[in-house]
């Protein structure tokens, strides 16, 4: 054969082959998922990655690339287990990251409103008067006082070093706005005013790869390892086909909440079996099983937070940014029915007590031009508009010359800076009269889990006794008590990041004293 033909011609096998998918055995060798996050990771094998923001080529770590033993083992790749790798990593340490999904991101890649966190240097810029002390009372207030007091002190403290360190490695959140239960604007975007989820992620992802660090997809942890009740590792699944035993100095478990596990629901909240969830598919629960049988504990497990504005039909989250850009809410009657900024349960009460059980979202151009967001959502295919109220009010079916009364009530209002209707004090820079119009049908939906394993300031797991599990660590949605009762829209991505850093931190610290 000729030679210069011969190269060409394995070349162009080679890519009939990974088109085929062949290798998908490996872990990384990945299938695509509408909810990953568009980003780069890790050092060889390639997925594809559908994002909210486009499809984006994604390496991960390949199987032949792992190891018997890691100082630190991380359970989970969403944004606080991508987090403490990194911060595990930053203080000496060599972690590895297991994800059982396809894909890293989780539920990390689907939050859309932002990150909270107070006295930042971004509030300073923008002359915004901001304290620890509001923001924590606020968020006390919001889990109407049975938050954990230690952990929420810790929270809001090191809120706004959380920023800076995301800023330091190439992810700015310089764009403020406010979301429902908070008085000032402490809810940190991407610059653009997009959604936080997938930029979050991508960042993230990007700085995981940078610094080495081993990311398997499509490894399953089935188990926590014990040795004289040391927690020293894990059992993993890779591909649901190969179990691995892989051992550490010590593990942080960060498998995020169990709102898409429709039975752990149920179990302990039968109110709310047959509601739609804004989980993506793998938020099971799986961690908070694995803790539990090396004797953690749980905390505030019946308390699961239904978000007021979800998409019926395909289960998507609307984000509270679009109603913190000035959106109201109206029903089917065409009037607004409830303070659309106070805090979710409240809001979803309300929606819940009207008898469609069903509300629209009602913005004009002005708010869609500051909640890039909605972008996403006209791609779905969520979204009516008109060029004039009355336009909109026969596209969604509403009495126009009702929904036209609302809009100028409404817009007196703003200017007035006094909503006599509903005492709505937030989300009211702007008034509703930059055409075209919009609307969104919403009803609410299992948005989060506020329950989980009890941890302390350090991340450690308590037992049943209130002391560390040697050796295991966790953050993010798989723990509890944060936030009481009712989350504040935007802690969520701030609970993963100041709590990621912790456990990435405290595990190290505790490695280095073995």
């Amino acid at each position: 054969m000729n030679k210069k033909v011969l190269p060409a011609l394995i070349l162009v096998l080679s890519v009939l082959l990974v088109i085929a998918g062949c290798g998908s055995g490996n872990a990384g060798n990945n299938t695509e998922n509408k909810e990953a996050a568009g980003a780069t990771a890790g050092p060889t094998a390639t997925a594809t990655a559908e994002a909210t923001s486009g499809a984006s080529t994604v390496e991960y770590t390949p199987i032949d690339q792992l190891k018997d033993k890691y100082d630190i083992i991380i359970v989970g790749a969403g944004g606080a287990g991508m987090t403490a790798a990194l911060e595990a990593k930053a203080n000496g340490k060599n972690p590895v990251i297991f994800e059982k999904m396809p894909v890293a991101g989780g539920n990390t890649t689907k939050s859309s409103s932002g990150m909270n966190a107070s006295q930042t240097k971004f509030q300073k810029e923008q002359g915004i008067q901001d304290s620890n002390d509001l923001f924590y009372e606020e968020t006390l207030k919001g889990g109407h006082g049975t938050n954990d007091k230690e952990m929420l002190r810790f929270f809001v403290d090191n809120s706004a070093s959380a920023i800076d360190w995301l800023d330091s490695i190439g992810i700015r959140l310089n764009n403020l706005t406010i979301t429902g239960g908070m008085n000032e604007k402490r809810t940190h975007r991407p610059e653009d005013g997009s959604a936080i989820g997938g930029y979050l992620v991508k960042g993230l992802v990007k700085n995981v790869r940078e610094q080495g660090i081993p990311l398997f997809v499509n490894a399953d942890v089935k188990e926590l390892t014990q040795a004289d009740g040391k927690v020293n590792g894990v059992k993993v699944l890779f591909n649901q086909t190969d179990e691995k035993t892989i051992t550490s100095d010590a593990v942080i478990v960060t498998t995020g909440g169990f709102g898409a596990n429709k039975e752990m629901i149920e179990e302990v909240r039968p109110d709310l079996k047959g509601y739609v969830t804004t989980n993506q598919v793998g938020s099971t629960g799986d961690g908070i099983k694995m803790i539990l049988s090396v004797g953690g504990t749980t905390v505030d497990m019946d308390q699961i937070q239904v978000h007021p504005t979800v998409q019926q039909e395909k289960s998507y989250l609307i984000g509270e940014a679009v109603r913190g850009e000035g959106a109201i809410l109206v029903a089917q009657d065409g009037k607004r029915f409830v303070n659309e900024l106070d805090t979710r349960d409240n809001v979803t009460a309300a929606i819940n007590a009207l008898t469609e059980k069903s509300a629209y979202l009602v913005f004009d151009s002005g708010v869609k031009s500051r909640a890039k967001a909605i972008q996403q959502y006209e791609k779905m295919g969520f979204v009516k508009t008109a060029d004039t109220i009355e336009a909109l009010a026969k596209e969604i079916n509403v009495p126009a010359d009702q929904l036209k009364a609302t809009l100028d009530t409404w817009n007196s209002s703003v200017k007035n800076k006094k909503d006599a209707e509903f005492g709505r004090t937030t989300g009211m820079d702007n008034d509703l009269s930059a055409a075209p119009y919009y609307a969104i049908k919403i009803g609410p939906g299992v948005h989060y889990t506020m329950g989980g394993v009890k941890i302390n300031t350090n991340t450690e797991v308590l037992n049943k006794e209130g002391k560390p599990i040697p050796g295991l660590f966790a953050a993010g949605e798989v723990t509890g008590g944060l936030h009481g009762q009712n989350r504040i829209g935007g802690n969520s991505v701030a609970e993963i990041i100041i709590f990621g850093r912790q456990a990435g931190i405290k595990a190290a610290e505790s490695v280095k004293a073995q």
